[in-house]
């Protein structure tokens, strides 16, 4: 098995090698927890769940790190004097900026249980590695990355020579102050904040070497990533806003401070659409997994949607395929309701072509087609495509062995089911259509089909 993935630094598809064998370090960019996070947020948080099944699927250990930022001063470095995230949210909602955090963070963890994505390994909040934070920073000014200047610590993007690697925006290609307000105290408009020295008014602030103060978003994940993983690590993920300059300045500080490669493999999702625009409140077309709920819909339909478009190509939300995607998982659970058969074996030519789809970048369209294709199969039993199923399902992540448990039928309403299907088989009309009758007053619906006869209750 030779798994091939695109690797954002490179910009090629690359053969996947892991530092160990059969393990994988992954670091997830999470969700700053001032507000509720949206669908385009959650497609980033899904694709992450994608790649940690599929390595799975192939039998890796991964240990998952997902931050937190409860520390939500900027989103993004070039507006330093900008205003708190998090004191802004503690000011509309009368409440303290830790209070808003774990509110938010209670509700995304919520959500992610709904869209049956994984737990971390660990998930990090920002505020408990300020200590580890401030060490690195100390380290970045030691070896001349950083420096100090009325409190504030400012990494010189200058003194790093990789800068722009990622993102194509090295110092040659960034024209001076663009996207970028300036700050008294830096050297150059492109350095960006380590360490922001607080007012006394200031509801977030820590003691450090230079002031009491708050940390720059940046140095947040670095010093998260290394505490938890290691200097260097199998794959980071993000949406590809995280690019720049997040992910970019990441790399700076975190290779700067350690001598050593920070991440091997970056993988980056692309923006969700919504009715082919941009989501934004003002547009009115900004919706939460609740909005979803709300519809009627499943959170897991959204799930199934995600999977019907490449992570690394933009998806066009709209209502009408969100109500598709929930109609193809109500076929998939109702395939594996019908399917009586206790026994199975896996279907190795239609498990060769799925993996084959997951080796290739990560191919969930062709993924979900194929599986499509193997039920649609008439070359094979049911219980064989009921155990190929639930196998693919370790990776798609519906819990389709859920649907044997939760409606049980009863071993009379089995027995006649079965009693009717022969009935159906040898054209006894008249004696199908008296059981018929009779499972009906039972509380059960019948549902026929070209191969067997589907029974849930009412």
């Amino acid at each position: 098995m030779t798994l091939k993935l695109y690797d954002t630094y490179t910009r090629k598809i690359r053969d996947f090698k892991s530092i160990q064998k059969n393990k994988i370090t992954m670091y997830n960019c999470g969700p700053t927890v001032y507000d509720f996070v949206h669908i385009g947020n959650y497609r980033t948080y899904l694709m992450a769940d994608f790649i940690r099944r599929t390595f799975e699927y192939f039998n890796y250990d991964v240990k998952q790190i997902k931050n937190i930022t409860d520390v939500g001063h900027l989103t993004q470095d070039d507006i330093e004097a900008g205003e708190d995230k998090m004191l802004k949210a503690a000011r509309r909602e009368n409440k303290s900026p830790y209070d808003i955090a774990r509110f938010y963070e209670n509700i995304f963890l919520a959500d992610e249980k709904k869209l049956n994505i994984l737990p971390a390994y660990k998930f990090t909040r920002a505020t408990e590695y300020i200590n580890e934070m401030i060490a690195m920073i100390e380290k970045l000014i030691e070896k001349d990355y950083a420096y100090e200047s009325n409190g504030n610590v400012f990494f010189a993007v200058g003194k790093f020579e990789n800068y722009g690697k990622l993102s194509g925006n090295t110092l040659e290609n960034l024209k001076t102050g663009s996207r970028l307000e300036a700050h008294p105290d830096k050297r150059d408009s492109h350095d960006f904040a380590l360490w922001l020295k607080a007012s006394p008014d200031h509801l977030m602030q820590w003691d450090s070497p230079w002031s009491k103060g708050y940390p720059g978003w940046h140095i947040e994940c670095s010093a998260m990533s290394t505490a938890n993983l290691g200097n260097t690590i199998d794959i980071h993920t993000g949406g590809e806003d995280n690019i720049f300059p997040h992910h970019e300045d990441e790399i700076a500080q975190s290779e700067g401070a350690t001598g050593k490669k920070f991440v091997n493999y970056w993988l980056h999702g692309r923006h969700l659409l919504v009715d082919g625009k941009k989501m934004s409140k003002s547009k009115g077309n900004f919706y939460k997994l609740s909005d979803i709920e709300k519809k009627g819909l499943e959170p897991l339909s959204f799930r199934y949607l995600c999977l019907t478009t490449h992570f690394q190509s933009q998806l066009n939300f709209t209502w009408q395929s969100l109500e598709a995607s929930q109609s193809a998982l109500n076929k998939l659970f109702e395939f594996v309701r019908s399917a009586k058969e206790k026994r199975g074996k896996i279907i190795k030519e239609y498990e060769a072509k799925f993996n084959n789809a997951l080796e290739n970048n990560l191919d969930t369209p062709r993924a979900l087609a194929i599986t499509w294709e193997m039920i649609k199969s008439k070359n094979h039993s049911i219980g064989d495509k009921k155990i190929t199923l639930l196998k693919f399902d370790d990776f798609f992540g519906f819990d389709l062995n859920t649907a044997t448990i939760e409606d049980e039928i009863p071993a009379e309403i089995e027995r006649l089911t079965e009693q009717r299907n022969e009935a159906r088989k040898n054209k006894d009309w008249s004696m199908s259509d008296k059981l018929r009758a009779e499972i009906e007053s039972k509380g059960f619906i019948l549902k026929d089909t070209t191969e067997n006869t589907t029974v849930k209750p009412k």
